[in-house]
């Protein structure tokens, strides 16, 4: 189990972590809640990409494991166990990949992706209501034009995450990894130059939701794991009434079937971070529970914690146990920024794409928040630094709300018909 953190009220300066097991910022102390009530039961059938795939929804029914790495840079193809050496993927000829001419409203051919351009005003109009929201003060996010002089331009987004669990078919009460279905974690940006203020989080249609099939998150340099956006730009009670309730569904041989609702495992801050040698990692510190326990620990999940994040090219060929239905929807102009290389480092923009696959590789914190040569030179605050403001305030916030039971608050949902944050199976 995690060790105990100061009051969140101590303001104190705080020393930078010296490796992936140190802890920055202030904790609360845990208030006991009783056992919630599980006898609710949502009838809603959800459809995900899994479903998608054809896998059934039964204990015996999983995804196969992403395929091992060979190779941890991201501009480098990334080799499965299953590959003979010296296979490479090869590129294929994709229709994403056509110029598409149109013609605008006067009669003049105009060359682009209009489904790309679509993803794009509407992210620019969904970016407007956040910073709308967070320049009023709504939502707990708080414009601030100082805050935004100070963030480093290494931090390419921030925001709030929140790590899930689904129990396998049949299974109520998980007693270890091996009873979880899959892990989940949700991302929910916010303006890089906002703070976290009271209240719950305003439900934006900006939140990405990310399937693990290896259930546990990288817990080192040797776990390289894929994962995939199973749903993007969708509002947290889209998520509740498609995604996180439970559901019942027949079956010829087996009857009546259950799927177990989400469990939320952890909530906290995170950063996507890029530093130097081009390299993109995502980064995150923990708030909810207040200590983490045996779960967090078995699932990979630390007070603070860092992968290296890398996008797939989905022109190129991989191993078949990882192939998706789908390929992203990305438009041209995104296609061509992979430059024909298998994976590329993230822009925020990538991850609004379902099926859009990525490679998270556990690595040491440190390297993730190094400050750059050019942040330095404009005497900017450390990616560090950012991090630990934005874990005091979302600590404050959460103090302020209703302690570890915030998550609730911020996702919409009932903790008589969820589970509640467990520290040990």
């Amino acid at each position: 189990m995690a060790g105990t953190r100061s009051s969140a009220q101590d303001t104190g300066s705080r020393s930078s972590p010296a490796s992936d097991e140190a802890v920055a910022g202030t904790k609360r102390k845990a208030e006991a809640e009783p056992s919630p009530d599980r006898s609710h039961k949502a009838t809603k059938k959800q459809t995900t990409i899994e479903e998608t795939m054809g896998v059934k929804m039964d204990e015996d029914s999983e995804m196969k494991d992403a395929a091992t790495t060979e190779k941890a840079d991201p501009n480098e193809t990334v080799q499965s166990e299953e590959m003979s050496d010296g296979e490479h993927a090869q590129p294929k000829e994709s229709d994403m990949n056509a110029e598409i001419t149109k013609e605008d409203s006067n009669g003049h051919e105009t060359n682009g992706d209009a489904k790309g351009q679509a993803i794009i005003e509407a992210t620019k109009d969904k970016t407007n209501d956040v910073k709308a929201s967070a320049a009023n003060g709504e939502g707990a996010f708080e414009e601030s034009s100082q805050r935004e002089k100070e963030v480093p331009s290494s931090i390419l987004e921030k925001g709030v995450i929140y790590f899930f669990t689904r129990n396998r078919v049949g299974i109520e009460d998980a007693d270890s990894v091996s009873d979880l279905q899959r892990s989940f974690f949700v991302l929910r940006p916010m303006p890089t130059g906002a703070k976290l203020g009271d209240g719950a989080l305003a439900d934006h249609k900006n939140n990405r939701l990310f399937a693990l099939p290896k259930k546990a998150f990288p817990k080192s340099h040797n776990d390289r794991f894929m994962a995939f956006v199973e749903k993007a730009n969708t509002t947290v009670r889209d998520l509740k009434d498609s995604f996180f309730a439970a559901n019942e569904y027949e079956t010829k041989t087996k009857g009546t079937r259950r799927t177990e609702p989400i469990t939320p495992i952890a909530e906290g801050v995170y950063a996507i971070t890029r530093t130097e040698d081009a390299t993109t990692h995502l980064v995150y510190s923990t708030t909810i529970p207040t200590e983490l326990g045996e779960v967090q620990e078995d699932l990979g999940i630390k007070p603070q914690g860092s992968f290296i994040i890398s996008v797939k090219n989905p022109e190129r060929s991989g191993p078949a146990a990882v192939q998706l239905p789908q390929k992203p929807d990305f438009p041209k102009r995104i296609i061509e920024e992979f430059r024909n290389l298998a994976w590329s480092a993230v822009k925020p923009e990538y991850l609004d794409y379902a099926y859009c696959q990525i490679l998270l590789i556990g690595e040491k914190i440190d390297e993730a928040v190094k400050p750059t040569k050019k942040d330095q030179q404009h005497d900017k605050e450390t990616p560090q630094e950012e991090i630990e403001k934005l874990e005091h305030e979302d600590e404050l916030r959460v103090q302020h709300l209703n302690g570890d039971d915030s998550v609730f608050d911020d996702l919409k949902i009932s903790k008589h018909e969820f589970p509640t944050v467990p520290s040990t199976w």
